[in-house]
């Protein structure tokens, strides 16, 4: 596999790290570059380690993987939406954005819930002729550029849209996690 279609492969896996990071920047009225590091490195660390870690166990777990990865991704998504739609309803100050920081729990959470299919990818890896080093670096650099830019783009476009942003965020999130779930049980 050529490093030009891994790069492509990197800038689709990349999509719902994208999607995270915009929604999350929208939200953050401090410290966005901060949290655009953040994001971008955990996202970036994620999409990187988990065809890594696909491509390691690629024989072993293949079936019982490729039959839930949807699901796991859905729930973890969903639950974080959830978790953002009640925090913004949770808020008594309606022109003031809930998310001045992002918990490390939730940053942890959210990069293993984008970074599902890249597991599958890398289970796919173990089958083909994939330089897995190179290929597991261009991931993870892809998704690094695409979420530090989409965090700082949503902070531009959403940054005082107020508890409107959490909600439509979390909107996001589980539609990511539906749109997830979908695909695979459609296919």
């Amino acid at each position: 596999m050529s490093l030009f279609s891994i790069f492509f492969i990197g800038v689709g896996l990349a999509m719902d790290a994208c999607a995270v990071s915009f929604a999350k920047g929208m939200c953050l009225k401090k410290t966005v570059f901060r949290y655009a590091w953040i994001l971008a490195f955990a996202f970036g660390l994620f999409q990187a380690g988990m065809p890594l870690l696909g491509w390691w166990i690629g024989h072993y777990f293949e079936g019982f993987i490729t039959a839930v990865d949807h699901w796991i991704a859905f729930i973890l998504l969903g639950t974080i939406g959830f978790h953002m739609i009640k925090e913004a309803k949770d808020t008594t100050d309606e022109s003031e954005c809930p998310a001045t920081a992002i918990p490390l729990k939730d940053i942890i959470i959210l990069a293993v819930a984008t970074s599902i299919d890249a597991l599958a990818v890398g289970i796919s890896f173990a089958f083909l002729q994939v330089d897995i080093l190179s290929a597991v670096a261009i991931i993870g650099i892809t998704t690094f550029i695409i979420s530090f830019a989409a965090v700082i783009i949503g902070n531009r476009c959403g940054g005082h849209m107020g508890t409107y942003a959490e909600v439509i965020g979390g909107i996001i999130l589980i539609a990511i996690g539906l749109k997830i779930l979908v695909e695979h049980l459609i296919a």
